[in-house]
């Protein structure tokens, strides 16, 4: 595992994508990647949580820091298709 950037670095990324529609990308392990959009709508000093866009998800929505760090989760700004 490597950490190639310090607590209050991840904190700053995450905060920027409050309220953002993001994409989510989860390492289940052994080969097993869940990924679902949904919405960043908390951020709080030891975690952060999503709101899934799909209402039949039934994941896990909230992440510790840690997590992102580490690589089990990944969340990126979801990208809006321009037409």
């Amino acid at each position: 595992i490597k950490n190639s950037s310090d607590l209050s670095q991840v904190k700053t990324t995450i905060e920027r994508m409050y309220k953002k529609p993001v994409e989510v990308t989860l390492n289940l392990g052994r080969n097993k990647y869940v990924v679902f959009a949904g919405t960043l709508v908390g951020v709080y000093p030891a975690l952060f949580t999503v709101s899934p866009s799909d209402k039949s998800f039934t994941g896990k929505t909230s992440y510790s820091y840690s997590e992102y760090m580490c690589g089990k989760v990944k969340v990126k700004e979801a990208r809006s298709k321009i037409i």
